[in-house]
């Protein structure tokens, strides 16, 4: 074996999900999105405006698109930014009611998100992308929470 690596060969390891971490930000995710979104009705949205230090960052919209006895599927993008530089980000997610839990189920770029990518992939999809997008979903909620701002009032604040 270390007469591969010393050659420069690479022993191939199958990526395993982490599943705790990934329930505890779908969990934690949860608690963000009901205090963000306080109508869960089917056609209700919320628009926040993100500042940073008195700086416009852009609009996020969060919009209920469809709902069912324990779930709702919700779209958030970005619809408006301050700069070019901002990639106008948007995630599909599934809410779990019973569960209590959300999960990215696609983005902009990624109709489907899978559990997990064999790779290298013919779109070079990370073999986590899956956990990387519920991280990036769980910063974004808490951004929104601590710098957004918008005329509905938030839940449990």
């Amino acid at each position: 074996m270390s007469e591969l690596l010393e050659r420069g060969d690479w022993v191939k390891h199958r990526y395993v999900p982490d599943i705790a971490k990934f329930g505890a930000i779908c969990e934690s995710n949860y608690v963000r999105i009901n205090k963000l979104l306080s109508d869960m009705d089917e056609g209700a949205e919320v628009v926040y405006k993100l500042y940073n230090e008195g700086a416009y960052l852009g609009d996020i919209r969060l919009q209920v698109l469809e709902t069912s006895r324990y779930t709702n599927l919700i779209l958030l993008e970005q619809i408006q930014t301050s700069g070019k530089w901002l990639n106008n980000p948007q995630l599909t997610v599934r809410v779990y009611h019973d569960a209590r839990m959300v999960e990215v189920i696609s983005a902009a770029d990624h109709p489907r998100v899978e559990a997990v990518n064999d790779y290298p992939n013919h779109k070079m999809h990370l073999p986590d992308e899956k956990l990387q997008l519920n991280q990036f979903l769980s910063e974004w909620l808490g951004y929104c929470l601590n710098h957004g701002h918008s005329s509905v009032s938030l839940k449990g604040l």
